[in-house]
């Protein structure tokens, strides 16, 4: 090598920021949960779909603001230059499941059933700066309804959300489906006479803070401002008082029932032809679930959530996790929201120019498995593989004829693969593959005709509780004819 020739460093052995590697039970939990919401998808009549992970920004609807800077929210890059002169397309990966929907939509849709139903689950990827419990790789699950305008689509919608929660494992109490209406917002804002664009949005965004603010902060900031915690002020809409108050009942408008909600939400709306559509709606979704077996205490109409209304076209809902957990100080608190979905009409039409109506949920799956994990009802240590272990390289075809034994009953096995000279190290391997049950076999017992079969669950807990004469009384490790081993496997396994 030439003096002046620098050796290359070695690559750091690090994931990138904002994503993560997942192993054993993440994976076989997280596989377990989707399989069990899945079930229940089909059984409701949808179809699966998988659709690519790269699609063009165009079709994504994420705009460049420069060919230099393609970071948009998104992971993107521009296709080499085509034949005959011209840029390429930018292609991106998604950064959501519904835009792929909104794409096959238009593209196949001479293809597609009308209505077409479809659950989507896989990774998506957003370009954003990360932070705690923020990555910019995450897993979504979705279930949509494109083609239908009956508000029958949200109410199944909802439905099936809550049949999904509980299959997966959520049970009644501990969860709520809320569910509110672009529609009635509509209303409440033409009762205010503000116009649509930007007085809309700002009332639209300050409506948003209402969990977070409360009554009257949402007052204040329709109006005069406010001051936030930190004591800097904040600039208000600028509304007359007496304008605000269309809001502020909108808000406070949920009853001790769906009906009484329903009443002092028509109430709201006053003449506006809009906002009694949406009342009217809500009625409809409320009688449809009912009627599907979903109390009220399952799901309710709550014009609070109102998260989301600025892309959404009409019924919007939220499934919430009321049972509390301990944070990170040990301060209780409640679980929130892992799902959230609603109509949203016009993103096919970018395609195709046509109104296409759609609805749709979205559960967020690391938000659910450790919602699961909090309630105990996963998140144990994944069990490992039976270990057959290796007294004699020689006798190799022997060791894997018995796990494939195993393995045929419907058994994890494994042949031990590294240095079989220390014994020690084998049980050592098994323990820190959490395997139940070690498989031994010598000369003196494979002329025998026996196996050694080691209970390593037993016996770590007789080392960790029993008493010597307990010990001897139960022995951890019992001796077999080789016939009998797999019987034996499945008695300790239960």
């Amino acid at each position: 090598m030439a003096k002046d020739q620098k050796k290359q460093p070695r690559p750091k052995a690090e994931t990138p920021k904002g994503f993560r590697d997942y192993f054993g039970a993440d994976v076989t939990e997280r596989k377990q949960m989707l399989d069990r919401i899945a079930e229940i998808y089909h059984r409701h009549g949808f179809e699966p779909l998988e659709t690519s992970a790269v699609e063009t920004v165009e079709a994504l609807g994420k705009f460049l603001p420069d060919v230099d800077r393609p970071n948009a929210g998104v992971f993107a890059w521009q296709e080499a230059e085509v034949p005959g002169g011209g840029a390429g397309d930018w292609l991106a990966l998604r950064y959501d499941l519904t835009a792929p929907l909104a794409r096959v939509a238009a593209q196949f849709r001479n293809d597609l059933p009308s209505p077409y139903r479809r659950y989507a689950m896989g990774p998506v990827w957003r370009n954003e700066k990360p932070g705690p419990g923020r990555f910019r790789q995450f897993y979504q699950c979705d279930a949509d309804t494109v083609g239908s305008a009956s508000v029958a689509a949200d109410a199944e919608i909802c439905g099936m959300l809550a049949a999904a929660l509980e299959h997966a494992g959520i049970q009644r109490g501990d969860y709520l489906i809320r569910i509110n209406n672009r529609k009635v917002l509509n209303g409440i804002l033409e009762a205010m006479g503000v116009e649509a664009g930007k007085p809309a949005d700002d009332v639209l965004r300050t409506i948003d803070k209402f969990d977070k603010v409360g009554e009257a902060g949402v007052r204040q900031l329709l109006t005069t401002g406010r001051k936030d915690e930190s004591g800097a002020e904040i600039e208000g809409v600028g509304l007359r008082p007496e304008q605000a108050d269309p809001v502020i009942a909108f808000l406070t408008s949920k009853g001790a029932d769906n009906a009484a909600t329903l009443d002092n939400l028509r109430a709201a709306v006053g003449g506006s032809e809009a906002g009694a559509e949406g009342v009217e709606e809500l009625a409809q979704i409320s009688d449809m679930l009912a009627a599907m077996g979903v109390g009220e205490d399952r799901a309710i109409i709550d014009p609070s959530i109102v998260r989301g209304l600025g892309y959404y076209t009409g019924p919007v809902f939220e499934a919430e996790l009321t049972f509390e957990i301990l944070d990170e100080k040990g301060r209780k608190r409640q679980f929130g929201s892992v799902a959230g979905g609603g109509r949203y009409d016009g993103l096919v039409e970018r395609f195709t120019g046509q109104k296409v109506p759609a609805t749709g949920v979205s559960i967020g799956v690391d938000r659910l498995l450790a919602a699961l994990r909090a309630k105990g009802l996963m998140g144990g240590e994944d069990e490992g593989p039976v270990v057959v272990t290796v007294m004699d390289r020689d006798r190799m075809a022997d060791y894997y004829a018995m796990a494939s034994e195993l393995r045929a009953a419907g058994i994890r096995a494994e042949v031990y693969l590294g240095n079989p000279k220390n014994f020690g190290n084998q049980l050592k391997y098994a323990d820190k593959r959490n395997s139940p049950v070690a498989i031994i076999q010598g000369g003196d017992e494979a002329a025998r005709g026996v196996v050694q079969v080691k209970d390593l669950i037993l016996g770590a807990k007789i080392a960790a509780e029993a008493s010597h004469e307990e010990w001897k009384a139960q022995p951890a490790q019992t001796e077999v004819p080789r016939t009998d081993l797999v019987a034996e496997v499945r008695r300790i396994l239960g």
